[in-house]
């Protein structure tokens, strides 16, 4: 049985594949490929997320408020918005939970972020019988569709003097290991502007085991 890649279905689910791969693509689905129809059940859910979040509009009163408190702060002007470049399109925290599952703690979690100029799949596993955490995510180029984001260095920290690196291969993806001190900093550095860095506390909502 073919399997599709991720980019494949990502293109489905976006309605961007000619009819000849619609129909082969939607054929595959119909044979009960569980992998293929978890992956384009995952998406789906990251194109409706992507969708709520371009219709937001925050309440006037709210955004005069936060202006305000920043002009008292003496804030405004200070540095230009860099980070305002990340955005949130998917977290499996946010999703509904199944019933009867805990909630407050869990092995896993996929995360799908905007940061200009890379569109940025991260997923967090802890390890089996370690106090270890497994970070492996994919950089895609925003800029120019089907690109991997290549040659990108990627640190990771857990902000307990723990630090590792990596470079995405040239399919734009990357794997760390390091120690969990329930927290994560992830920092992308290339050659094409300001480094991207991404903060998660309590990456994956409980105590490492050693702090229980």
């Amino acid at each position: 049985m073919k399997h599709f890649t991720t980019e494949e279905w990502i293109n489905f689910v976006n309605q961007v594949v000619s009819p000849g791969e619609l129909q082969e693509m939607n054929n595959h689905l119909k044979q009960g490929c569980k992998r293929c129809q978890e992956t384009v059940s995952m998406w789906q859910r990251v194109e409706r997320s992507a969708a709520a979040e371009r219709n937001y509009q925050p309440p006037a009163d709210t955004v005069r408020m936060v202006k305000a408190a920043f002009a008292a702060a003496g804030l405004h002007g200070q540095r230009k918005e860099s980070r305002s470049r990340i955005s949130i399109l998917f977290d499996s925290f946010l999703q509904p939970v199944v019933e009867g599952a805990r909630s407050a703690a869990t092995d896993s979690r996929q995360m799908l972020y905007r940061a200009d100029p890379f569109q940025i799949d991260l997923q967090i596993e802890a390890k089996p019988d370690s106090n270890h955490l497994l970070v492996t995510g994919q950089l895609l180029d925003l800029n120019n569709p089907g690109i991997a984001g290549n040659d990108v260095g990627v640190t990771l920290s857990n902000l307990r003097g723990h630090v590792v690196q990596a470079v995405s291969n040239q399919h734009g993806e990357f794997t760390c290991e390091i120690k969990n001190s329930g927290d994560l900093q992830i920092t992308f550095s290339s050659s094409r502007g300001e480094p991207i860095v991404i903060s998660l506390r309590d990456a994956l909502g409980r105590l490492p085991q050693d702090d229980k």
